[in-house]
């Protein structure tokens, strides 16, 4: 048996959790901890709140609140959407808790007293008006690598660098938009120049044939552009105080706070527990493994392993299987413009299906490139595999063995040489399985998963018990026999992967009785892993298939989301030239009433229009085809600009212009009056 110490990347308490985290990070931290302890292993499987980033602060002033209440709300959402979604965390803290100050506090003196940083007096961004320093978040500028015009100020979100404030082209203050100034302020560096060799030899070199080539890439990049001096304290007033002499005034950088979140959640677990934290972080032959996203692999494989050197007594990482990004119908997944499918609103809008979404996010999982969420994929996937190859196997299998033998596992015969090699390929899923998890490729690990429920669905369609089971029902209980062999073998093996469903199987089959083994290793080895005689439960749909309507609800949602962002974006159109209140008064504005109304041929955004504008009746071409039919103008009121001079559109004749507006949703919409009026009325 070994020790495992599996973190997740701490989420930030400034939203809830999306699906993005989910599937990059949660979800295959949670399948290889389910995963090694069915093996047996020793784990600890942390993560936490962190919840001293720049961004909760920003959150707080823009609802009005304390960066304590922004935490403590979203620090709930998260916690208990990752409980309901089956994250199976041996310990979920967060920074705000005492143990993590003591351990962080702890942390920086002791490479403070042994002369690991260098302090120095270094120019920094600030902001007059505001009158503070500009850290991280609170800056926004163009990217010197990308040329991204948004990126912050640690690191930009379009290509992954990471930078400090003072690296942007043309930085502006978030607070205030203002152009920051530089002043001088005192911090305390962790000289990562001085690690540079080290790094290389040790991830370069030392994990070139068994880490992630996006992982070697980025570290790669980094130390060959020369590692320098990194802050490990911030002008701030939200965050862990500096506990040293000087620090007044200033915060442990949260860079270097939340990952020592990893060490203190695991004493917290520790200590409830009645278990010695430091093996788990100590121990040369505890397995470190960080699951992450592409954009924390610097502070993971650089910042943090140098921050644990310089300690000189913790272990490092034996591998950091970060996953690129997940985007969401094409687009980025973005918190600040909510662009996103929300862990704890999926929950309430599919009550019962926290396994579809873990098959939909691991199957699609983006573990060497970026990868792109769609619901009507999800449906795809829920409905043509989870429901008629996994969930129809099972179904048949049950339904059948109630039908026939009153659900009691019938004794098989002679096994034919099908049967044999069916078996035969059924044991050999442990292993085929277990190697891709133990290389991180939980895609195909689930995809191997689907192949057993695959092999059981032919095996059954080839045999067909149903048609036998008059003329040779010896042969019908080997066959069924064979089949619940199968079933059970899905029972084991889908937990780390579909655990509610792993779950609801087992109670199916009945498997937790006495006699019955439901151990990874018992499906390579046993011969027998459901007995004959036994009884099962009754057939119970494993999964129910997801309609469409269900699907264009979320669309719909998402459809609002980017109506709402196009209005929060929409720039206003600057001041027109000036004109004279002469010039205002030529203008002729009268009401008018649409009488007929037809398409222009071969145009797409052209109506012909007869209007009555009270003076006479006229021919107006208008652009409104793409938001109006011409059946649905006749008799519309309008306002019409009727001393406009007339000219030919697409061949007719245009003697003025209806007047129109953008309405709040981004549509077109008459200005017509708000009481009766007569045609030919001014509009003044």
């Amino acid at each position: 048996m070994s020790r495992y110490t599996i973190t997740s990347a701490l989420p930030y308490t400034n939203g809830p959790v999306h699906i993005g985290h989910l599937a990059g990070v949660y979800v295959p931290s949670d399948i290889y901890a389910r995963y090694l302890r069915m093996q047996g292993h020793d784990v600890a499987f942390v993560c936490g709140s962190d919840e001293h980033g720049v961004p909760i602060t920003l959150k707080a002033k823009k609802e009005g609140i304390t960066p304590q209440q922004v935490v403590d709300k979203y620090h709930t959402i998260i916690k208990n959407s990752f409980n309901e979604f089956g994250i199976t965390f041996d310990n979920y803290s967060r920074t705000s808790a005492p143990v993590h100050h003591e351990t962080a506090s702890e942390f920086f003196k002791n490479l403070y007293e042994n002369d690991k940083f260098i302090e120095k007096v270094d120019e920094q961004l600030y902001d007059e008006e505001a009158n503070q320093f500009l850290a991280d978040r609170f800056v926004i500028g163009t990217c010197p690598k990308c040329g991204n015009e948004e990126s912050y100020g640690d690191q930009c979100e379009k290509c992954g660098t990471s930078h400090n404030a003072t690296d942007l082209i043309n930085p502006k203050s978030a607070i205030t938009g203002n152009v920051p100034s530089l002043k001088q302020t005192k911090h305390w560096f962790l000289p990562l120049d001085k690690y540079e060799s080290w790094l290389r030899e040790w991830i370069v070199e030392g994990h070139k044939n068994d880490w992630k080539s996006n992982v070697l890439g980025q570290v790669k990049s980094w130390v060959d552009d020369g590692l320098r001096p990194r802050a490990v304290t911030r002008d701030l007033d939200w965050g862990i105080p500096v506990p040293v002499e000087g620090g007044e005034g200033k915060v442990l950088y949260v860079w270097f706070d939340a990952p020592i979140g990893y060490i203190s959640s695991t004493k917290e677990w520790a200590k409830e527990n009645g278990k010695d934290w430091e093996p788990y972080w100590k121990d040369k032959d505890t397995k470190l493994v960080h699951f992450i996203g592409k954009d924390n692999i610097v502070f993971h494989c650089i910042i943090f392993p140098a921050m644990l050197k310089a300690h000189g007594d913790y272990i490092l990482p034996e591998n950091v299987p970060a996953n690129e990004f997940l985007n969401l119908e094409g687009n980025k997944i973005s918190t600040s413009k909510n662009w996103a499918v929300w862990l704890h609103e999926y929950l309430e809008d599919f009550p019962g299906k926290q396994d579809v979404l873990r098959y939909a996010l691991t199957a699609n999982a983006p573990e060497t490139k970026d990868n792109d969420f769609t619901w009507k994929d999800f449906q795809t996937r829920n409905n043509s595999e989870l429901v008629a190859i996994f969930g129809n196997f099972i179904n048949r299998v049950v339904v059948l063995t109630n039908k026939y033998y009153d659900g009691i596992v019938p004794t098989a015969g002679e096994f034919s040489e099908v049967d044999e090699e069916t078996l035969a390929k059924v044991k050999e899923y442990p292993g085929i399985i277990a190697n891709s998890v133990e290389r991180y490729r939980f895609r195909e690990a689930m995809g191997e998963l689907m192949n057993l429920a695959r092999l059981g669905n032919k095996y059954l369609a080839d045999e067909e018990p149903w048609k036998q089971v008059k003329e040779n029902p010896e042969r019908v209980e080997t066959i069924m026999n064979v089949a619940l062999q199968i079933a059970t073998a899905l029972a084991t093996l889908s937990e780390p992967f579909l655990p509610f469903t792993s779950e609801k199987l087992k109670g199916i089959l009945n498997a937790g009785s006495s006699g019955i083994e439901n151990s990874w290793s018992a499906i390579a080895e046993k011969e027998v892993l459901l007995p004959s005689g036994h009884q099962i439960g009754k057939a119970e749909l494993l999964f129910a298939k997801i309609e469409d309507k269900d699907i264009q609800a979320q669309l719909d949602k998402l459809e609002a989301t980017k109506v709402a962002n196009e209005i929060a974006n929409k720039e206003v159109e600057p001041q027109k030239d000036i004109i004279s209140f002469d010039d205002f008064t030529k203008l002729d504005i009268r009401i008018g009433t649409i009488l007929e109304a037809e398409k222009v041929p071969k145009t797409k955004k052209l109506l012909k229009l007869k209007v009555d504008v009270g003076i006479d009746t006229r021919t107006i071409v208008s652009g409104i085809a793409e938001s109006f039919s011409a059946e649905d103008v006749i008799g519309q009121k309008v306002s019409v600009l009727v001393n406009l001079a007339p000219r030919k559109i697409r061949g007719v004749e245009s003697q003025g212009m209806i007047l129109m507006t953008d309405t709040m949703d981004g549509k077109l919409a008459f200005i017509e009056p708000e009481r009766e009026v007569n045609n030919g009325e001014s509009v003044s």
